[in-house]
């Protein structure tokens, strides 16, 4: 009795520095959980907390023995992908507990203005003269259980050996939008990171996102990813819901990476778990502005050179495999040259259609143009049935030594990795040993067929991004991708691309879906909205899909354009949009220059009025489609308060510089 007294201690809330955002951590008859409100309405619903391992099972039959509240204050700068750093500041709530056996166990909670990440502490310890030094993790109970009528905008997970040349899970599967949170998942695995909920009492015009940020708002969002993940843990993702329980955390499934390893992740003790994140506002904007993924985080190894970023050309997207050969990619590290890039990646078969002897000659030529290569290369391993090569060259550190080394030698700064084996912990272990690996021969790098990032632009210095999604590879192999690639890429900044890099892999200058741009079937975007995702996806080095054609197709002001493209950002700033339907984003280049830009995916024009004040006085130009969808180029008009008026068309964009 005496016990269970204790257990049910009073209620202990941590707030963020402002004070609107409030969360409320209890125990119930021992077991823990918490809740979330912002502005005194309920973001989350009482959800459960705790972790079942090989040391005890911290879910139940809890006792609460302290707490503490302090201040974290963090600033910091990394290499400027969606920001160029942050001045982090958030309330820590720290609570120790003790099971009926004496054995110890912690939850951590850091709340800043908008955003709520939590994880888990298991310190070293004994009991009935046994010393617990590591922990298997069998079961994470963390839930987030949102209100009735919440709708979702996610991605189902996929089970393992499956897709094509059983190379799933892959995060390459199609998002919903408004789905109800009732749905169940595609395929009975739940749902990817990241995942965006829109919650109930809010308004669904597409305006809303322009509600003042204030408690009278009754637009509410949420934003629920994980950071921190590397070869310390597995990748995890989020259950079905469940009634009254919400979603939950779920790990990799057993037959994932071909069986090989465990589905459940181990860690040292005293250890931690990697962060849950959940974002909130009563707008977009903080989700699309948020730096939680790597606010939170520290780089695992300082940069061994000055990565540089940039744009690449890219043969493989119209000219797929028999585009890799000498004469090609000649041809597109000229057209590189041409605009000024910085790269060239040369995809798949290169070892075998070109060869490593004429790679290195390539390498040379691409030098001598003031342009260096990517290369691509298998992941493989035994975990899938993906046959392009080369294989076997990044699947261990003996093999990775001999490569990375020898790409080093010829000048090459990059590679590109593709076809991993799901998200156990030996996996996410596979994914850091390449990134360190590369970093000791000034290698940066790109995943593809992979999972979502966890924090790892700011914890690797020398990562750029990851495909994770369903990617501009398909509006290549099919006209349902090209038509549905407006709301991939009007959804993408509130969710995928709101967390982490994105290498979606091409702005795509092609009219028509083939090499000579007149046959298979044709892009639905117009060429101003291919020119403002390139602002609107974030990436350190952005592909730039033209082909050595459009050099001659394109309009002057549409190539003098994507010569000057950035890729780094020192501010991201969210404008207006709603998920699936259209964006307007602006973006501080870490040259100091802004850009505004904005993308439709909606079957009629989209008018608006964008405050441009705050951007300075440098921008000049502006970048839209008529009627008809034809690119057109204007000076900027502002009125007397610092105001303009745009209009964007459907499948159109907007380009303010």
């Amino acid at each position: 009795m005496a016990f269970f007294s204790s257990i049910n201690a009073d209620d202990v809330r941590v707030s963020s520095p402002d004070g609107n955002l409030v969360v409320t951590v209890n125990i119930r008859n021992g077991v823990p959980s918490y809740s979330a409100t912002l502005f005194n309405k309920p973001v989350i619903e009482q959800s459960a907390l705790g972790l079942k391992t090989s040391v005890g099972n911290f879910t139940c039959s809890l006792q609460l023995l302290d707490h503490k509240t302090e201040a974290v204050h963090n600033k910091y700068q990394m290499r400027g992908t969606k920001a160029s750093g942050n001045d982090y500041e958030a309330n820590r709530l720290t609570l120790n507990f003790r099971d009926r056996d004496g054995l110890g166990f912690g939850i951590i909670f850091q709340v800043s203005n908008n955003d709520i990440a939590f994880r888990y502490a298991i310190p070293r310890q004994k009991y009935s003269g046994k010393e617990f030094k590591r922990a298997l993790i069998y079961h994470e109970a963390s839930a987030f259980n949102f209100p009735q009528g919440t709708t979702t905008f996610l991605s189902p997970q996929i089970g393992p050996e499956t897709g094509w040349e059983q190379t799933k899970p892959s995060y390459e599967e199609e998002y919903s939008a408004d789905a109800p949170m009732t749905a169940k998942s595609r395929y009975d695995h739940g749902y990817i990171f990241p995942a965006l909920f829109h919650l109930p009492n809010s308004s669904n015009s597409t305006n809303s996102s322009n509600s003042p940020n204030s408690p009278n708002s009754k637009n509410l969002w949420v934003l629920v990813s994980e950071t921190g993940v590397g070869g310390n843990y597995c990748g995890s993702h989020l259950s079905d819901y469940q009634k009254g329980r919400g979603y939950t955390i779920a790990y990799p499934d057993k037959g994932e990476n071909n069986g090989f390893g465990s589905e459940y992740p181990a860690i040292p003790l005293p250890g931690e778990t990697p962060w849950r994140t959940i974002t909130v506002g009563n707008s977009l904007k903080p989700i699309v502005e948020t730096t939680i993924s790597y606010d939170i985080v520290s780089p695992r190894y300082q940069a061994s050179t000055d990565y540089k970023p940039g744009r690449y050309t890219w043969s493989w997207l119209i000219g797929q495999d028999n585009s890799i050969n000498y004469d090609d990619q000649v041809r597109f590290i000229d057209l590189a040259s041409a605009m000024g890039f910085e790269y060239c990646l040369v995809d798949n078969w290169w070892d075998q259609q070109i060869g490593r002897t004429r790679i290195a000659e390539l390498s040379k030529y691409a030098q001598s143009k003031g342009v260096s290569l990517l290369m691509w290369y298998n992941s493989n391993g035994f975990w899938n049935d993906a046959p392009q090569t080369p294989r076997d060259c990044m699947n261990t550190a003996i093999a990775r030594e001999r490569e990375m080394k020898w790409l080093q030698s010829i000048g090459v700064k990059g590679i590109k990795v593709d076809f991993f084996g799901g998200d156990k912990q030996q996996t996410m272990q596979l994914y850091e040993d390449i990134l360190s690996d590369a970093n000791r021969y000034g290698l940066q790098v790109v995943f593809h067929g992979c999972t979502m990032p966890r924090g790892w632009e700011r914890m690797y210095p020398n990562f750029v991004a990851s495909e994770a999604v369903l990617a501009s590879e398909n509006v290549f192999f099919g006209e349902g991708a090209a038509i549905r690639e407006p709301f991939d890429l009007t959804l993408h900044p509130f969710c995928r691309n709101a967390t982490a890099s994105m290498d979606w892999g091409g702005i795509i200058m092609n009219k028509y879906m083939s090499t000579d741009n007149k046959s298979r079937h044709r892009r639905h975007t117009t060429d101003i909205f291919e020119l403002a995702s390139g602002i609107t996806m974030q990436t350190s080095v952005q592909c730039v899909a033209m082909q050595p054609n459009n050099l001659k197709e394109l309009p002057q002001f549409e190539m003098d354009f994507l010569r000057q493209l950035p890729t780094t950002w020192e501010e991201t700033r969210f404008i207006d949009g709603y998920p699936g339907k259209y964006v307007v984003l602006a973006r501080k280049a870490t040259n100091g220059n802004w850009y505004i830009a904005g993308l439709n995916a909606e079957k009629t024009p989209i008018t608006l009025t964008i405050d441009i004040f705050g951007f300075g006085d440098k921008l000049s130009k502006v970048l839209t489609d008529n009627k008809k969808g034809q690119p057109q180029k204007s000076a900027l008009k502002r009125d007397k308060n610092g105001k303009t008026k745009v209009t964007i068309q459907p499948n159109g964009g907007l380009v303010i510089y």
